[in-house]
């Protein structure tokens, strides 16, 4: 495969990174829909100005994005014909490289993304009913840390 670039998410990005959220999720046959377009693009939109998103670039087009903000992972999305290819972990591995520690959830029905924040050394710490979360699907909060040398 190409190399995969690293790099921030401008606000002209933010229709293409909607396109590949709503792509990937809708792989995920339990999920809801739970917003528009519009609305997507509002939110990521909002994400990018706070500048938490980084997108994975692959011959020239955007393969994904990971949104950060501190030690909070609050999105994670790529196209789904790019899943299994590296480029997730291309992003997590940036966002981890200058983390002391970071944390996200997962929603538990999520079996790929489960064993791929495992691989990548998270633990899960907590589980819950999903009463919190705006699918109100049951989830699963994962910690990483980094080890001291």
């Amino acid at each position: 495969m190409t190399p995969v670039m690293i790099r921030p998410a401008r606000a002209l990005d933010a229709g293409k990174l909607a396109d590949i959220l709503a792509a990937a999720n809708s792989t995920l046959e339990w999920l809801p829909d739970l917003y528009t377009s519009a609305e997507e693009i509002k939110l990521i939109g909002i994400m990018i100005e706070a500048n938490w998103v980084r997108m994975a670039i692959v011959d020239d087009e955007i393969a994904g994005f990971i949104a950060r903000k501190g030690t909070e992972i609050h999105a994670l999305a790529l196209r789904p014909n790019l899943q299994g290819t590296g480029v997730a972990r291309t992003l997590m591995l940036d966002a981890q490289r200058n983390a002391k520690k970071l944390g996200l959830w997962s929603y538990q029905a999520n079996d790929r993304a489960t064993r791929f924040y495992g691989k990548a050394g998270f633990i899960e710490v907590a589980r819950t009913d999903g009463a919190d979360n705006d699918a109100h699907l049951p989830d699963i909060r994962f910690e990483w840390y980094r080890e001291e040398v």
